[in-house]
Order: C-alpha cells, then structure tokens, then sequence
C-alpha cells in the first residue's frame, strides 16, 4: 500500500512519557534489541520502588526484566524509519474534505482512507466529533525529561533499574520518577486539571526531601492529556476514516500506558484495512471496534467511585500491603502481565 505519515512535527521530537515498554511490545513490534540498544537508551527494569507521596515505601524485585526504559524521541523516530513510508513532516493537517469515495487533505493530498493516529487533540478526531477539553473526562500529566550532568548523576539515588511510583493519596492520580542512563524523566498524572500544577510542586518537593532526585532539577515541565478506555466515548470510524491510540481513547485506565494499546490498536486497524480489500465504507471497517472490544473489554462507561473521606485510608492499606503492591498495582496494572500477546486473526 502507498501509506504517507503526516506530522506537524519534525522527527524526531520530544514526546512527554514516562517511557517504557514491556517485553510484550517488544515482541509484538518485532524489535530487534540488539540493533536498537546500539544506539539508543534501552534501559532493563527488573524492581519498583512504589508507594504513597508524603507516606511509605516499598521496592518489589522480579527474578528477569519486566520492562525497558526507552526515550520517546528516540523509539518513535525509529519506528517512523523503519516503517518505510512516505513521510510529510512539520506540516500540520489543517483541513479534509470529502469527495465521493477520497478525502482531500490540505487541499493537496488525495486518499482513500484517513487514519487519526495524533493523540488526544488530534484534528482528525476532532473531526469526528471528539472535544478535547470540554465533556471529556481527561487525565492530564506533566513531565519533563532531561540529561544530567556528572554531579546530577552522582546525587540522583533512583536506581536505573528500578522506576519509582508514588500515588496521591486521594488515588485519583500518581507521580514517577525514572533514571533512564543519562537521563531523567519525571512527571505526575491526575484526573482532571484542576490544581495539577500543585500536586507537581507537591511531588517534587517530596522527591527532594527524600533525596532522590538533584536539588537543581529543572522544572520545565510540558503538559499532556489522554482519555482512559472505556470512560469516555469517541466515535472510531465512518465512511474512509478510523482512530487508533490516544486519539481513539484507548489508554488503560489504572496505569494511564497508552504504548501498548496504540502498537495493538495499529496493528488491529492494519488487518481490518487489508481486509476490506479497499472497499473503507464505515460498515465494512466495523470489525475493528469489535477487535478493540475482544481486546480490551467492552467501554464500562462513568465509573463508581469511592466517596472522597475514605480515599486515604484505603490508600494507606493498600499501598502498604506487599501482595497487593506486586499482583495488583504493578502485575496487572502496570505491567499486565495477564495478558497474552496480541494475536491477529
């Protein structure tokens, strides 16, 4: 197929992420370890330090790896490369017109089918109706990534190998903090905007009091926003036109990854497009919101939640429980170790 990638950005570019992927990405993008490590981070995580901010702690250690750190710069770049299409970068998409059977996008580009692969504010989702902002229930992070100097490196005591999570103590939000070689990645994720900027302050002054990260620590932070599967619905598709990752919504809900559903989700979209034997009609795309259902679950709709008083208590025991720590938060949250790789059929 003739595919063009269509980026406002030039690659490669920074993309705010914790960054690290399971050995499940690993294996399900086919990715060559020992060609990518030459000349990239690829860090191997084999612990967690987790805990409550302002509370406890507890480090969980796993026999093998679990994860690799990776720079989002870096892996998304090579996977551009390595996927041989014809590249449109630093050129925003700024209009789509439909025109019998083809769309027509900023007015030079012609093609049967549209895919809105641009995270949560992307314009071909907003296209289809999405409303970044308004009545979407997001969850919005801030995060900055940064190479140290010498001297950084020396006072940062987060272990490279072991990535660091706190959560608020209303659980409606958690912070990390990740030595990836050189560098450091630190951020914090929450429901809602409201007051982020204080719960970062917050994260950042324990973080110092704890002495794990440099008393100079740059807090240049960007922003970013995602929506959790299945608490929000956007529409996925019509007539030449479908959604995969963030821009489809497809974030795991407890952990806020959205890696591993946008690999899956472009892979599923993939075989759905090969299948329709380029007949895009909205009914005939239609096989590829029931893969993203068989994959993820049905969309659960607004959640039940806790009232608000009894949140801390319930933090506290949890986060100190050792069992829940490992099966829970990080086997099946985190890590989700449950589920198999992904299999296309």
């Amino acid at each position: 197929m003739d595919v063009v990638v269509m980026d406002k950005a030039a690659f490669p570019r920074d993309k705010v992420c914790a960054g690290w992927i399971t050995p499940e990405v690993v294996a399900t993008l086919q990715l060559d370890i020992a060609d990518y490590a030459a000349k990239h981070v690829f860090q191997p995580i084999k612990a967690f330090r987790t805990g409550l901010i302002d509370g406890g702690e507890l480090e969980t250690r796993y026999a093998n790896t679990v994860s690799y750190g990776i720079r989002r710069r870096e892996f998304d770049d090579y996977l551009l490369q390595r996927a041989g299409a014809r590249l449109k970068l630093g050129i925003a998409l700024d209009s789509m017109e439909r025109r019998g059977s083809q769309w027509i996008v900023n007015e030079t580009l012609t093609a049967p089918l549209v895919i809105g692969a641009g995270g949560h504010f992307c314009p071909v989702a907003r296209h289809l109706g999405a409303r970044p902002g308004a009545a979407e229930p997001a969850v919005t992070a801030k995060e900055i990534e940064f190479e140290m100097t010498p001297q950084q490196i020396e006072e940062c005591k987060v272990s490279p190998d072991m990535p660091e999570l706190y959560f608020s103590r209303d659980l409606k939000g958690y912070g990390w903090c990740f030595q990836k070689g050189r560098y450091l990645n630190i951020g914090l994720g929450r429901e809602g905007h409201a007051g982020l900027t204080g719960h970062l302050q917050q994260f950042l002054d324990f973080l110092r009091r704890r002495g794990r990260i440099p008393h100079d620590t740059p807090e240049r932070f960007h922003g970013h926003a995602y929506l959790q599967y299945g608490r929000a619905a956007r529409r996925l598709l019509d007539d030449g036109v479908l959604l995969v990752g963030d821009a489809a919504g497809l974030a795991y809900p407890q952990s806020g990854e959205g890696i591993r559903p946008a690999v899956e989700s472009g892979l599923m979209a993939a075989a759905t497009i090969l299948e329709a034997g380029q007949d895009y009609r909205r009914q005939t795309l239609m096989a590829y919101p029931a893969r993203l259902a068989e994959r993820f679950g049905k969309a659960s709709g607004p959640q039940r939640t806790l009232p608000e008083f009894l949140r801390p208590l319930l933090a506290r025991k949890l986060m100190d429980n050792r069992w829940f720590t490992r099966r829970v938060v990080l086997d099946r949250w985190f890590l989700h170790a449950h589920q198999a790789q992904l299999q296309i059929g």
